[in-house]
């Protein structure tokens, strides 16, 4: 009999079976077998949160094959991911199979890789209960937060909202910066820039310091002005030069955070797109010769420790590629945060020597990029620090003081492989060389530049600096931060403008109740403190049922208060008013929230109904009507861009417009990405003038080719499987009809009318009508809603004939009564 591997993917499957051999058979769970039923509460608050599991619906399939074959093996290897949830998957697996401890194992692998699965089923081991019970705790916690707070938003906020322990304060974050934001006073002050040319021609910039008794601030014009009354048609000298040498230190290896947030900077990749990737790369990718392979550790790490083979690997490289002064001498430790899991690796190659541009070929763009920026942040963190010669100058004159500094690279050491990104634009100018010069050398001045500036609020959040901010309070843990994220922005709490996070009315509406309602769910510190709980749970030295004790008697203890403080009121969400102005009465629309999305509605309804769909103003000229090019999103949620003046025009394209003009005809240009070979150009699409140029160079013809072969045989499966899907689910309605037909020998014409289409004020079921909610009625279109009205001034008139009737029966059956009496 065989041995039996059970992981999570059918990919993770395919390159361990390929590394075990024919003597094992692996298969794939899909995730979770098993979890608490999505209609109900399903834990009993009577008997210690004891949770009433059950197998996921739509896994009756997985689960029969997996039975199956654990009947054929002699042993069963649970072999998933290896953190709190892959442990939880492996524990479900053999609670629902009945596993025996002679029977089966847990099993690991830090990286999919030959050596790594062999050592792991050579070193199997028990479940780790601590882990599996530090993840019910997490999700009990989240369903008594989801189950019982959610209903209670419905009833003071609004149908539909849902609430989640970490997702509240991530929101509150956001929420917070806002205030910030708008509680900021900005405050004047001025700089002075002097640009100065030294006898041999050299140019440079200084930005003033202050005199010489120290530095000193610039408040207003007129400070400013004096200063450059006292120094114009003056002599610059030049006076303390302080030169130095300083040490730059790589950054330390990837974990899931800083891999997120450095894939959002230079990447522009989202946290969730992040770890997918990931994923991919973890589970093993087809590299031709080189088989099925893993390429990097796993992805879900807040550790940065590093295997010994690993930091040996790389000193043999970097000194074999680059030289023996790039290697430090010995490798570079990085030590671990204090509240980390530390459960594995950082996030690295899983082999140094497998080169980004050498497998690039069997690689997605994406995978590649993701690829490279790893593998380039290990390699970098084990290399010499970069030296820099630095020199700052103080140029004297008057009495006033101006300062110059820049450095230039002595010895690049890891920046000749990486530099870490920064979520700070601002640029200076002391990453510049200065021209020589040396004390006591006058220096002409060619400009004098006073600027006013105002000092600036906080950044909004980033996807990136959002994540820090979680890291850096202790809310979530490695595997929650991209899903935290998404979630927000999928449920409307928080939008994202470019890459910047904005609270909408309706997530301030729901963190401010939340703040002065449940601290046990919107408190920072609450939260961190309940994530180190979860840590102790793991570490078997907090039992996970007395967290929940501790956590649920407060919690319901704020729930029944809140609903004291809130009885008999609705809290009313603001509509976020726009500058779009209503034709039809002049009132500024608002942003509603219907069935079908977002839309913009006048807020004098229903005494005027005029809606419209969201557009923004690109401020490029359609190439057909010259009316302008507005931007939009398609029912998927993907941008394109049309003519303002659509179905009357039917321009639209998906290439995004420019602000400049074409040469030729001076048309709006539009910015083209070719999806195979990634060439970028700017090009006219006026009928007849076909301007391009190019911007950036795509891939070679060959990969090109590759990539467009790839993409076409993705579109073939998907259209094979639409069709397979359709072919089915036409052959079991016609089973069905023949099965029921043929008792009663009904003839074949006698076949039910083709189903009129739905309309939303019909239900799926009874085919009944049904009042919508304002904000629905405004979400239909001009023809809907008359149609809508029709409906139901019918209903209403059926209603009272109804009600009408119904009076008149009981009155007869009075009368009888009375009669007979």
């Amino acid at each position: 009999m065989s041995k039996l591997v059970i992981v999570e993917s059918p990919a993770k499957a395919k390159t361990i079976g390929k590394y075990l051999g024919s003597d094992y058979v692996v298969k794939a769970s899909m995730g979770h077998l098993r979890d608490l039923p999505k209609k109900k509460m399903s834990v009993d608050f009577e008997h210690d949160f004891k949770p009433e599991y059950v197998p996921i619906e739509g896994k009756d399939k997985i689960i029969k094959e997996i039975r199956s074959e654990i009947r054929k093996s002699d042993f069963v290897y649970l072999a998933t991911d290896p953190d709190r949830e892959g442990e939880a998957i492996s524990w479900h697996i053999k609670e629902l199979f009945k596993l025996k401890e002679k029977d089966s194992k847990r099993v690991t692998f830090n990286e999919i890789t030959k050596p790594a699965v062999k050592y792991g089923i050579e070193h199997p081991r028990d479940i780790d209960i601590d882990l599996v019970n530090a993840q019910q705790a997490r999700r009990i916690l989240d369903r008594i937060v989801g189950y019982e707070l959610s209903p209670f938003l419905w009833r003071k906020v609004k149908r539909g909202l849902s609430a989640g322990r970490v997702q509240s304060v991530a929101t509150r974050l956001v929420v917070d910066r806002e205030n910030e934001i708008r509680a900021f006073v900005p405050e004047e002050y001025w700089t002075i820039e002097a640009l100065l040319q030294t006898a041999d021609g050299g140019r440079f910039t200084a930005r003033y310091y202050g005199d010489q008794t120290g530095k000193a601030e610039l408040k207003n014009e007129s400070e400013a002005q004096a200063v450059v009354d006292a120094v114009s048609g003056k002599p610059f000298t030049v006076g303390e030069i302080k030169r130095g040498k300083k040490k730059r230190t790589p950054a330390p290896p990837f974990i899931t955070s800083t891999l997120q947030q450095e894939a959002s900077r230079k990447l522009n990749m989202t946290p969730r797109r992040t770890m997918s990737i990931a994923q991919e790369l973890y589970e093993g990718i087809e590299l031709g010769e080189f088989g099925l392979t893993g390429l990097i550790t796993y992805m879900r790490t807040d550790s940065l420790r590093l295997a010994d083979e690993a930091t040996a690997a790389a000193a043999g490289f970097i000194r074999g590629r680059y030289g023996d002064e790039y290697y430090p001498g010995k490798p570079r430790v990085f030590k671990t945060k204090g509240n980390a899991q530390d459960a594995h690796e950082a996030i690295r190659p899983s082999d140094v020597k497998l080169l980004p541009d050498e497998i690039r070929q069997y690689l997605s763009p994406d995978q590649y990029k993701l690829y490279k920026l790893i593998w380039s942040r290990f390699v970098a963190c084990q290399m010499a620090d970069a030296i820099l010669d630095t020199v700052s100058a103080d140029i004297v004159c008057e009495g006033q003081v101006f300062r110059a500094s820049g450095h230039t690279v002595a010895f690049p050491g890891f920046t000749a492989v990486y530099e870490e990104g920064t979520d700070d634009e601002k640029k200076g100018e002391a990453g510049k060389p200065l021209p020589r010069f040396a004390e006591g050398d006058t220096l002409s001045v060619e400009k004098l530049d006073p600027s006013q500036h105002f000092t600036q609020p906080p950044a909004r959040y980033t996807e990136a600096s959002l994540i820090r901010a979680m890291e850096e309070r202790g809310i979530g843990r490695p595997s929650t931060y991209a899903p935290t994220i998404s979630t927000i922005l999928d449920r409307d709490y928080v939008t994202k403008e470019n890459k910047a996070l904005r609270p909408t009315p309706l997530g301030e509406g729901v963190t401010g109740l939340l703040v002065d309602e449940f601290k046990s769910v919107a408190d920072y510190e609450f939260t961190a403190n309940m994530e180190e709980q979860l840590d102790e749970v793991e570490a078997g030295k907090l039992n996970y049922i007395q967290l929940l004790h501790n956590f649920y008697d407060d919690f319901e203890k704020a729930l029944g208060q809140a609903e004291i403080d809130l009885e008999g009121q609705r809290i009313k969400i603001k509509d976020e008013v726009t500058d779009v102005i209503c034709e039809k009465c002049g009132r500024n629309m608002v942003i509603k929230s219907g069935r079908f999305g977002k839309f913009l509605a006048c807020p004098g309804f229903p005494e005027c109904t005029n809606t419209k769909p969201i557009t923004e103003d690109t401020g490029a000229a359609c190439p057909v009507c010259g009316a302008k090019v507005v931007k939009k999103k398609s029912a998927r949620g993907y941008v394109y861009y049309s003519c303002e003046k659509y179905p009357e025009c039917q321009f639209m394209t998906w290439d995004k417009p420019l602000g400049s003009k074409c040469p030729n005809c001076d048309s709006s240009l539009f910015r083209h990405t070719d999806r195979d070979s990634k060439e970028v150009t700017d090009v006219c699409l006026r009928e007849g003038c076909g301007y391009t140029e190019l911007v950036k160079e795509g891939l070679p013809p060959e990969e090109a080719e590759k990539n467009r072969q790839r993409r076409e045989a993705r579109a073939a499966k998907a259209a094979e499987r639409a069709a397979a899907k359709a072919a089915a689910e036409a052959a079991g309605e016609g089973g069905e009809t023949s099965k029921k037909a043929a008792p009663a020998q009904k003839p074949a014409a006698a076949k039910k009318p083709a189903a009129k289409k739905q309309v939303p004020w019909m239900t799926k079921t009874t085919n009944r009508f049904k009042k919508l909610k304002d904000e629905d009625v405004q979400a239909l279109t001009k023809a809907q809603q008359a149609q809508y009205a029709k409906a139901l001034e019918k209903y209403e008139a059926e209603k009272a004939a109804e009600k009408a009737a119904k009076a008149k029966a009981r009155k007869s059956i009075k009368a009888k009564e009375a009669a007979g009496e």
